[in-house]
């Protein structure tokens, strides 16, 4: 039985050990190995490629590391751009996020979503107990819109106080079996250019499922040109370019850390 237990034991690379159970981030916690700071069950290590587990004793000088099992988990984020599926494979032969993606993420599991035809931040995570309580949280998500018309006052009474239909499937997808939709008043919005051939406006909004963006201004006859997602729950693009992927900084895992262990 012992036995059985130890071969069970799950390795981690000694770098996403520490960056998640301290304040290190994955650069630093390289740093700091390489300089020997790092001990593991008494012995220095320098080797980036060593590997730990929960049973084993880590130390940063003489304090020692202990795992938070809240913290033992990884999340990126990808800059999506237009014509790729948030999505596995697609039967149609379509380009999908993990066709650009690097192959070690391809077990790491999206954040909700983007349609074919929109852009910007997708968290991916490899805790399924991560995604699900980001997925189904009331954090904001901010996007910038482009649509074919003029942002009027009816539209903004409807940021404003909310809207419910029975028939929201203008802007909705031609095989979606939603049609009534309730949308909530919007966390937030700032129309950055206002004119009779097109709008850009800035939004806040607490979900964004089942083209939610789309079908809102689709009643008003306003066609979505383009949709850019720039932040989720306060983690941004900032400079990250389109088609690539990046690490959450150490800031934005103590956030995120925090977030968790609140809704727990």
């Amino acid at each position: 039985m012992a036995k059985q237990e130890e071969e069970q034991v799950e390795l981690v690379r000694l770098n996403k050990f520490i960056s998640h159970n301290s304040n290190y981030s994955r650069r630093e916690a390289d740093k700091i190995i390489e300089e020997g700071k790092i001990s593991i069950n008494g012995d220095t290590v320098t080797n980036l490629s060593t590997k730990v587990s929960a049973n084993d004793i880590v130390r940063i000088g003489k304090k020692v590391i202990r795992e938070d099992k809240n913290r033992m988990y990884t999340v990126i984020i990808y800059n999506k751009p237009k014509g790729e599926l948030v999505t596995k494979n697609d039967p149609q032969g379509r380009r999908v996020i993990f066709d650009s993606l690097e192959k070690k993420y391809k077990h790491f599991m999206p954040i909700g979503r983007l349609d074919y035809a929109s852009e910007g931040l997708i968290l991916l995570t490899d805790s399924v107990d991560v995604a699900n309580k980001l997925m189904h949280s009331n954090l904001e998500r901010v996007y910038k819109i482009k649509v074919d018309g003029e942002i009027h006052k009816k539209v903004e009474e409807a940021m404003l106080h909310g809207l419910e239909l029975e028939d929201a499937s203008t802007g909705g997808h031609e095989k979606s079996k939603i049609k009534s939709m309730k949308f909530e008043p919007f966390i937030a919005y700032q129309i950055l250019s206002n004119g009779k051939n097109f709008s850009k406006i800035k939004v806040g909004i607490n979900e964004g499922k089942n083209r939610e963006l789309r079908r809102f201004f689709g009643h008003f006859g306003l066609e979505v040109m383009d949709l850019k997602r720039f932040e989720f729950g306060g983690i941004s693009l900032n400079n990250l370019p389109t088609g690539k992927s990046r690490y959450l900084t150490k800031d934005e895992y103590k956030d995120l850390r925090l977030f968790l262990n609140q809704n727990d």
